[in-house]
């Protein structure tokens, strides 16, 4: 057995060992979790999908067709900023929020209509929008996607590797009353 097959077998092991720990942390949202991530979630979808106009509206327009990737894309960040948000219902307040936001931001460029966006077509012209933006598209959803995928990791760890504080009564009894 070589040292790199030794350190994937633990990569998966850890990547494992997380899923477990996130199904354990969903199962446990109760009322409360569910219903700060179906409301986080429902937001996400909407404030990305009516300025690109993912969904019909009368206030955007948008010039090239929706993609199927656009869809995929919409639909994973909408969950997975559910399932982060419902993680703040189980506890543990942790700094994930850069996370959040940046992987919105750019899950939201990812979907966006590429001659619509006023500062790559100022940048780069209509044409360079179609020609480089739009086909990068693709990996800036990956991106947001892999960014907002961390994010919930790390809310998990948070959630199950924090060491938990000692009670009162150890405390005083260790120390000075």
């Amino acid at each position: 057995m070589t040292l790199a097959s030794l350190d994937l077998t633990g990569a998966i092991s850890g990547v494992r060992r997380q899923s477990l720990d996130l199904a354990a942390i969903v199962a446990g949202f109760g009322l409360r979790g569910w219903l700060l991530a179906v409301a986080a979630a429902a937001l996400t979808l909407v404030i990305i999908a009516v300025p690109t106009e993912i969904i019909a509206n009368p206030f955007f327009r948008r010039m090239t067709e929706v993609r199927a990737q656009d869809y995929a894309f919409w639909a994973l960040t909408g969950v997975l900023v559910g399932l982060i948000a419902g993680t703040y219902a189980a506890g543990a307040t942790g700094a994930a929020k850069g996370g959040v936001f940046s992987g919105g931001f750019l899950s939201y460029l990812a979907v966006g209509c590429p001659v619509c966006n006023k500062v790559v077509v100022t940048l780069i012209g209509t044409s360079g929008a179609l020609t480089f933006f739009a086909p990068a598209q693709l990996f800036i959803g990956l991106a947001s996607v892999a960014l907002l995928g961390a994010t919930l990791l790390y809310r998990v760890r948070a959630l199950t590797q924090a060491c938990p504080l000692p009670d009162a009564m150890t405390v005083r009894s260790k120390g000075k009353p």
